[in-house]
């Protein structure tokens, strides 16, 4: 998780994801490629990742099956957000401050890494 951006519901992902890239640009230079679903296309976020003048978009889009079809990508962050949704804070919206949503969903993903990185020191001690 590059980043965390809590808004209220009345603005578009896309139109919140400006200051969320690019506050991550200036943390994580290396990054060279942005993953994301089409609810990110348009004008205007192009235009906020042309900005960056280093990044990449690609837009992972759905199926046009008529049945369920695994995408990597889009299964990354569905799992992400299932495995945050597990934490109690988290399962409604209860908090009244966008700021203390933001603060708890990083908490969760420190939690998280923390138990995925433990879990594979313990096995390398064997």
């Amino acid at each position: 998780m590059l980043g965390v951006s809590v808004h209220a519901a009345d603005i578009q992902d896309r139109d919140g994801a400006h200051d969320l890239l690019r506050r991550a640009r200036r943390r994580f230079p290396f990054v060279e490629r942005i993953f994301a679903d089409g609810g990110y296309q348009g004008p205007k976020m192009a235009k906020t990742v042309a900005a960056t003048e280093c990044w990449k978009i690609e837009i992972v889009k759905r199926s046009d099956l008529h049945r369920f079809v695994v995408l990597p990508k889009r299964w990354i962050v569905e799992r992400t957000f299932a495995w945050i949704s597990r934490n109690r804070r988290l399962m409604r919206d209860f908090e009244r401050y966008t700021r203390t949503v933001a603060a708890f969903v990083r908490l969760a993903m420190v939690r998280i890494m923390l138990k995925r990185l433990t879990r594979s020191t313990q096995c390398s001690r064997i």
